[in-house]
């Protein structure tokens, strides 16, 4: 358990490392980027295919005629650009998660490893590729868990426990192997695996429930869609500033665990033994040589 705490100590500690707050700013970098890219080459034509499929509904028809009447007619020229932004931004937000996910995790465990355990030994027991087929099958059961689990959501306490559960065992099994990856030889990670998964779910939860937090800054920026250009920034922003503290807690939590099974092991193995001296002639026994 102390090891669990002394870790997360670390990790918010180093939440406030230069190099992790500039990390924490790429994802808006990137959001930006690619809104005014796009924006620019597609804006105008995703306008006017919205507008032209809202014309096409008789609903809608009937929709404007009661906005005109309530005397918010000047809605209708808003609600096509307010629906590409409400379905594009999603997109957007995903794919730069994505990026910051791949590059953010590898250089807090660099930062971690470079700080604290610059003198553990690199045994380079899992690659890029191994890391990519490790979460995409994580990913898959933690679905099939989901969809299967979705008919106890209907049972009010178990909605709020079993996404998460879920959720933490994806994000513990993700971020420990990433954490040990370039560290840990195989046997190494199977075994801290082993001896701590209650801690690493541990975290993988509360980190979980941590991520929630975004979330309600993110339907506020739907429910208010005047706020909406400036929360959803600050949900992402605060989002990535979550995942750094997990990727944070989870290599402390691992490296730490990894330099202390190596110390145990090294006390457990048996000391090297000397090889015995090389034996001499007895001089004394010795035939003098034979005199012609």
């Amino acid at each position: 358990m102390s090891l669990l705490f002394d870790a997360f100590w670390r990790a918010a500690a180093y939440c406030l490392h230069p190099r992790v707050i500039a990390l924490s700013f790429l994802p808006l970098v990137l959001m930006v980027a690619l809104s005014l890219g796009l924006g620019y080459f597609y804006w105008d034509a995703a306008i006017g295919w919205v507008r032209a499929l809202l014309e096409s509904w008789s609903i809608v028809h009937t929709l404007w005629g009661w906005l005109e009447n309530m005397g918010a007619g000047s809605l209708k020229t808003a609600l096509a650009p307010l629906i590409v932004i409400f379905a594009v931004t999603p997109l957007i937000v995903v794919l730069s998660l994505l990026v910051v996910a791949v590059v953010m995790t590898p250089a807090l465990v660099a930062l971690v490893a470079e700080r604290r355990f610059s003198a553990l030994e690199r045994r380079k027991g899992g690659s890029v590729v191994a890391s990519v087929i490790w979460s995409l099958g994580s990913t898959l059961l933690a679905l099939i868990a989901l969809v299967v689990s979705i008919p106890l959501w209907l049972v009010p306490p178990l909605i709020l426990v079993l996404p998460p559960l879920i959720w933490g065992w994806l994000t513990y099994r993700v971020m420990s192997y990433d954490a040990l990856a370039d560290h840990a030889s195989a046997d190494e990670r199977r075994e801290i695996f082993r001896r701590h998964r209650g801690s690493l779910l541990g975290i993988g939860i509360l980190t979980g429930y941590l991520g929630a937090a975004p979330s309600l800054v993110w339907a506020s920026g739907a429910l208010f869609a005047a706020a909406f250009v400036i929360l959803v920034p600050v949900a992402i922003w605060i989002y990535t500033l979550i995942f750094a503290f997990s990727a944070l807690w989870f290599s402390h939590f691992c490296l730490a665990a990894l330099e202390k099974l190596r110390a145990e092991t090294a006390l457990a193995a048996p000391p090297p033994q000397a090889s015995p001296p090389l034996a001499l002639p007895d001089e004394s026994t010795a035939q003098p040589p034979h005199e012609s």
